[in-house]
């Protein structure tokens, strides 16, 4: 898993380039040369893939996941907000919405997301993340790509060119996003990665993967045409016989042809059942709502794609309520059953076994009051979970102070976190590298430990 140059491939493809068996031999070279061939882990994995679910703008931390009565008593008072940041002093806000116990775990959870406060007794929630940075587009980045500032690999493009892909007819990373996140696409771009590594984006409605429908042509003609384009290229190809992007680039020609018939048909969900359409609060003929986007998450992860991330927003607003912490109401409602039923769907499925589910945002939000009714960016810390994949279901990791200001207890820092979810797939993190500008580059930089405490 680690890019090295030269290869004994690049040696040998060199050596026959003038030969007489060159051209026989070309093909299979360029299928072994395949970048998006399922390789082995590092040891032995929990998880096969990664559903990523984020909720973009910085989602309140006492607001959701993590209780503090003591902020609920203190409400209009003027204390410090801590957390290590330097910020005036402002009067505490108290969560607005009540905290009860949920599952059999009883871990608490608060009315904005009732649907899901059911189903803890399989989330590993974390309470005790921490970032470095205050901003939503540094904060954004981090969360993706680990890095806080210079644009790096995606987390889903690490993934892609780790372990490649259990199905070749589709990408091995997929994006649903009706509305870019900050940081925009650098969130699933795979920068100094090879480029069959980046995220492919989808935008709901009725056309949600565009131009992978045949044109107005017959079958035999469509035939014609790609079989004289890969002629070419293979032409091309021969006469740079050292050039193995190239060679793998040709393969993305044949993925672009295969897709027509497994892509429209992992997004129709016509044949799905009614029982399975309420799980997720979908209606028939719905191609857009949230719902529908759990639910071609599930579809995808089934059929192989390696890691599906949707992004969550509105058209109108995403989670940074600084005016009003009354706009995560309308977020929450929209969120909440289609997550909870895709837990409940990938469980009856047997594949929660096997997938991992991450919800996350890229920082939380003080206790102290910033606007009239709303709260203001707080990287100090915030709630995350994980289902699935060889995590800990049913359990609350990590503490903080009374107000939510900063961690008390067992911090997951975002390359903790990074390392985590790598190590869960199989991979060590700090062998997963790749060689850019003179030196080994990983998704963690040179930090994060595995959090022993939130595997199975």
């Amino acid at each position: 898993m680690t890019n090295q140059h030269p290869t004994r491939r690049f040696a040998l493809r060199s050596a026959l380039a003038g030969s007489a068996l060159f051209p026989a031999l070309l093909s299979e070279l360029i299928a072994a040369e395949d970048p998006l061939a399922p390789k082995k882990p590092h040891f032995a994995p929990k998880a096969k893939r990664v559903i990523w679910l984020f909720s973009t703008g910085g989602v309140s931390q006492m607001d959701t996941f993590d209780p503090k009565p003591k902020l609920f008593a203190a409400d209009g008072k003027t204390l410090g907000v801590g957390g290590g940041l330097s910020l005036e002093k402002r009067p505490l806000l108290k969560p607005r919405w009540a905290f009860k116990p949920g599952g059999k775990c009883g871990t608490e959870v608060s009315d904005l997301f009732p649907h899901l406060r059911e189903k803890m007794d399989d989330v590993c929630l974390v309470r005790s993340m921490s970032t470095d940075n205050n901003e939503h587009f540094q904060a954004t980045l981090a969360i993706h790509t680990g890095s806080f500032f210079a644009a790096r690999p995606s987390i889903g493009s690490w993934l892609s060119y780790g372990l490649g892909t259990a199905n070749r007819n589709l990408p091995s990373f997929v994006v649903i996003a009706p509305h870019l996140p900050y940081a925009g696409t650098q969130v699933f771009a795979n920068d100094f990665l090879p480029a069959y590594h980046q995220g492919t984006r989808v935008l709901p409605g009725k056309e949600p993967v565009p131009n992978v429908k045949p044109q107005k042509a017959t079958a035999e003609l469509q035939e014609l045409e790609l079989g004289f384009a890969d002629a070419l290229n293979k032409k091309h190809l021969a006469a740079r016989a050292t050039d193995t992007d190239l060679a793998a680039r040709v393969r993305t020609f044949e993925t672009a042809y295969r897709m027509q018939t497994e892509a429209p048909e992992a997004f129709d969900v016509s044949k799905e059942s009614d029982d399975t359409l309420s799980l997720y609060g979908v209606t028939r003929g719905d191609t857009e709502s949230y719902g529908w986007q759990c639910l071609i998450a599930r579809r995808l992860a089934e059929r192989g794609v390696r890691f599906v991330e949707i992004i969550d927003s509105s058209s109108s607003n995403n989670w940074d309520s600084h005016a009003d912490m009354g706009a995560h109401e309308p977020l929450a409602k929209m969120i909440d059953k289609p997550i909870a039923g895709l837990l409940t769907d990938l469980k009856q499925r047997g594949m929660l076994d096997d997938t991992l589910v991450v919800w996350t945002t890229e920082f939380g939000r003080t206790p102290g009051q910033d606007g009239a009714k709303g709260r203001g960016h707080h990287p100090a810390c915030f709630s995350s979970w994980l289902a699935g994949g060889g995590t800990k279901p049913g359990i609350a990791y990590g503490k903080t102070d009374d107000i939510a200001s900063t961690v008390a207890e067992d911090k997951v820092h975002v390359h903790d976190f990074h390392a985590t979810i790598l190590h869960l797939l199989g991979i060590d993190h700090e062998k997963l590298t790749y060689r850019h500008a003179g030196r080994d580059y990983r998704l963690t930089d040179v930090y994060g430990n595995v959090v022993k405490g939130l595997l199975k």
